[in-house]
This record gives C-alpha cells, structure tokens and sequence, in this order.
C-alpha cells in the first residue's frame, strides 16, 4: 500500500476518533446542563399593559419549585425585551432558563403574530440567542415550537446552519425543538438525531389515538422514543395543563398522573402553559406538589 494512502487514512481515522470524541463530550456537557429541569412554558402574568410582570411570575415559579422557564417569543411585540429583562432577575432566583420561537405555521401571514423582531430568520435567532447567552448563562437552551411540522423549512441542512451559526458564537447552547410523537419516526431520527441536545415531547397519547384524557402511554412512548436516537439524548415531556384547539381542556387528575409518570420515566417536565393560580388552582397546585416530591 503506498506510503501516501496510509497516510491519508491515518488522517482521516484521527479525524474521524477526534469528532467522535468532541460530539461525545457535546452530548455529557449537554445532559449535564439540562438535568433536573422542571418548569413551566409560557403564559406568563401581564402587566395592564401587556408587558410580562416579572416579579409575579418569579414569585410563582418559585413556589412551584421549578428549576426552569421555558419562555415564548410570540404574541407580543415585546417578548424580546422583557425576556432580556427576566434573564438576570432569574438568574439571581437559580431559574434556568429556555427559549422558543414559532415556526412559518404558527407566524405572519398564517398565524395573527410573529416571534418578534427578526420573524422567520432563524438563523439570525439562533445568533441573537447565542449572543444573549454569553451574558446570561442561565439561558441555556432554544427551541422551535412544532418543528417537524415545518420540515420544508427546516431542512437538515438549513437547520445545521442555524446551529452553527450558534455554535460559533455559543457552543454551549442547546438545541431541544418541540417534536410530537407521530413525527419522531425513524426517517426524522436518522435525518436529524446528530443536530439535537434533546427533544421536547408534548404528550398527547398518539400511539392510541390522540387525546388528553389516557395517561398510560407516557411510560410506553418514551420508551419508543429512546430507541430511535443515541442512548444520550436527554427527553422531555411537555404536558397538556392548557387546553388544545383540538382536544379540548385535561382534566387536574389527568395532569396529576401524567405529570407523576412523566417524573418517573423522562428526563425533566415542562408544563404547557404556565397555571394562573388564581384561576387554576387545583392544577397549579398539583404542579407544586409533582415538583416538590420529584
């Protein structure tokens, strides 16, 4: 074998050992940064004038014992900037928190609102996210809601260019999009398991039939889930306390059971939505007692 060849091959395998190694310590940091998260997802208090009421929602997300908000960037044109407010308020509380923007489906002109300022530029989010979190490093992740809905978009190699561009700001930055159980199929696995830190998995018992009223897949359907990616990725339940356009409103005893097996069998919890406690009592505070006794 010429001398050359075994040279380029040697080069390649050391190349190939070194990515290897890299995209290892990648995935440890990353189930190292999204371990014991347990929160809430958007619907935060407002102010008279729509603004987020910082303090309130810290106050609750600490009574509920969350480790984490999941903040949306949607339905008001100053989600951005209050995010930037809550970043630090929430830091100082010990609140980590995550990011998510809308996809085509859920903006302009489909939808009434946009994630604003930058609307349908994930890339640029991606950079604008990256760059907040050098400041704020309790901004450890971001998200896109319903993202493989929008896989005409978001293209494996689009995607990856988002990543990057985040990555070259922050590579400690996460990537956990919003991914329903009858899209995480063994082709979505094989196209896109190398981009993610994780996934988050609104339960809905689809392997039954859609609905919010049966509990007893979460156990079978992260298990399902696990198998089709690398045994690493960390995955996280998003639970329906809010009702669906489709599916109607869960009952609290059905967010009781499924926030209980959730703590048992997935790797963190976010509830969908943030709980008013004034107006759902019963539910915020079956949330309180799960977190509390996680």
């Amino acid at each position: 074998m010429p001398l050359k060849f075994m040279l380029l091959l040697g080069a390649l395998w050391l190349t190939s050992c070194a990515n290897r190694k890299m995209h290892q310590q990648h995935s440890a940091s990353a189930s190292q940064v999204l371990q014991n998260t347990y929160g809430t997802y958007g619907a935060p208090p407002r102010q008279p004038d729509g603004r987020v009421n910082q303090q309130q929602l810290l106050a609750e997300l600490k009574e509920l014992h969350a480790t984490t908000y999941h903040w949306l960037i949607w339905q008001n044109e100053h989600d951005w900037d209050d995010l930037r407010i809550f970043l630090p308020l929430a830091r100082k509380q010990g609140i980590r928190v995550w990011v998510t923007v809308v996809p085509p489906s859920e903006s302009k002109p489909i939808a009434k609102f946009s994630s604003e300022p930058f609307g349908m530029d994930y890339k640029r989010w991606a950079a604008e996210f990256a760059r907040l979190s050098l400041k704020e490093t309790n901004l450890v992740a971001w998200s896109i809601d319903d993202f493989a809905h929008n896989l005409k978009t978001f293209t494996r190699g689009y995607t990856d260019s988002c990543l990057q561009a985040a990555k070259a700001i922050n590579p400690r930055l996460l990537f956990v999009p919003c991914v329903y159980y009858r899209q995480i199929t063994p082709q979505f696995a094989a196209g896109y398991g190398d981009l993610l830190d994780g996934i988050l998995f609104p339960y809905r018992a689809e392997s039954t039939g859609a609905n919010l009223t049966d509990p007893s897949q979460v156990g079978p359907e992260i298990a399902a889930i696990r198998k089709l990616f690398r045994k690493d990725l960390p995955v996280f339940v998003d639970i329906y306390a809010t009702a669906h356009s489709r599916l109607g409103a869960s009952s609290p005893a059905y967010v009781k059971e499924v926030l209980a097996l959730s703590l048992r069998h997935a790797d963190g919890v976010l509830i969908y939505c943030h709980q008013d406690p004034q107006k759902f009592t019963e539910k915020y505070n079956i949330i309180k007692e799960g977190f509390n006794e996680r």
